[in-house]
């Protein structure tokens, strides 16, 4: 199988052994452009990464992560009018942690939403359903070490944004919304973290499926088994996974892309494989056993001083699909640098369904 796509004026071959490309002006968004405009010292940023995106007003919109100074993530706001260049970065930071000036659900004090996102807020993802816009993001709390809870925000125009609090109140990482109710009920997939401080292992090496019937309530229900999950073996996603951007309808499921993680002597790289979930039955789960994206030099084109916070990683929260069945993937190199890539529908759905794994023990299903 091999498709044709278009970045500008530009085209590339895809096909099963190169499943993604990435954009040649790579990095799309860096700490430089956010400085340009937010030029008090204390918000001098040192990373850009980790970017939400949605359309909006026929824009597209990019909500990305940045590390202050002191440590601290906010999160900013970039438009552009082709989702590739030429991006505007907001004067002011779209998402800070939370002040008695926030808006707020009413059922919790102002206190809760100061205490639950005082060390921080990052990694946003978008999912709009029926004209509202839903954030999921995570929250740091000021004092308790590595205490973090994905939380929920909702916009209708990305200038005004309500908190409504943790999605679930366990320590969690990774939360995606499905963009439609499936069976009467809306759904998501959850990454909660072990009990224990360690970075790989346990729990970090499953996904589970949630349902709940009003998405501001943060109710869920979390299914009691995981719906994805690795035992250790060889894989590059073998100790760590956890959901990236928000699944795509697509005609042939819901595409899914997730980070996976393999401990080495060096390091713990990620990368970024692709999962196939049955469109009325998204516990019913391919998982493609080759990831789509290693990460590589060419992912965090930085100046020789520029700081660099993580190497060896391709993380995104956001990806499009556009009506030719490309999908832009939105992803931070080395938790520095915002980058684009791009690959097609046909070409990830064909992965998983050619090369796939045991979802619940990441075995190769194919021969060697």
């Amino acid at each position: 199988m091999n498709r044709t796509i278009k970045i500008l004026n530009d085209e590339y071959q895809l096909d099963l052994n190169k499943p993604i490309v990435r954009f040649k002006n790579n990095p799309i968004l860096t700490c430089h452009d956010v400085n340009k405009v937010w030029d008090k010292p204390y918000l001098k940023t040192i990373t850009v990464h980790n970017s939400a995106v949605a359309e909006y007003n026929k824009k597209t919109v990019m909500l990305f992560r940045s590390h202050l100074r002191n440590g601290i993530s906010v999160i900013g706001k970039a438009t552009s009018e082709n989702g590739i260049d030429n991006w505007n970065v907001s004067k002011k930071p779209f998402m800070k942690p939370c002040s008695k000036s926030d808006l707020h659900s009413s059922r919790f004090p102002i206190e809760y939403f100061i205490e639950n996102e005082g060390g921080g807020v990052e990694d946003p993802r978008i999912t709009k359903i029926d004209g509202t816009y839903y954030i999921t993001y995570s929250a740091y709390h000021p004092s308790v070490s590595n205490r973090v809870r994905v939380s929920l925000a909702v916009t209708k125009d990305f200038e005004t944004v309500k908190r409504y609090g943790a999605v679930v109140d366990i320590d969690m990482r990774n939360v995606v919304l499905f963009s439609e109710k499936i069976e009467g009920k809306y759904v998501a997939l959850f990454r909660p973290n072990d009990v224990t401080q360690e970075v790989t292992g346990g729990i970090f090496s499953e996904i589970r499926i949630g349902y709940c019937d009003k998405i501001e309530k943060n109710e869920w229900k979390l299914a009691a088994k995981p719906t994805m999950k690795q035992l250790g073996g060889p894989s590059p996603f073998s100790d760590k996974i956890g959901p990236g951007a928000p699944p795509i309808k697509t005609k042939h499921g819901w595409i899914s892309i997730f980070h996976g993680v393999r401990k080495t002597m060096d390091g713990n790289p990620y990368v970024l494989g692709v999962t196939l979930h049955d469109l009325n039955n998204p516990t019913a789960v391919k998982v493609a056993n080759i990831p789509i994206l290693f990460p590589s030099k060419a992912d965090c084109r930085v100046a020789e001083d520029d700081y660099v916070h993580v190497p060896n990683v391709v993380f995104t929260c956001g990806a499009l699909r556009k009506n030719d069945g490309r999908i832009f993937i939105y992803y931070g190199g080395n938790d520095t640098v915002m980058n684009l890539a791009v690959t097609h529908e046909d070409i990830l759905a064909e992965l998983c369904n050619k090369y796939p794994q045991n979802p619940l023990t990441g075995e190769p299903y194919y021969s060697i």
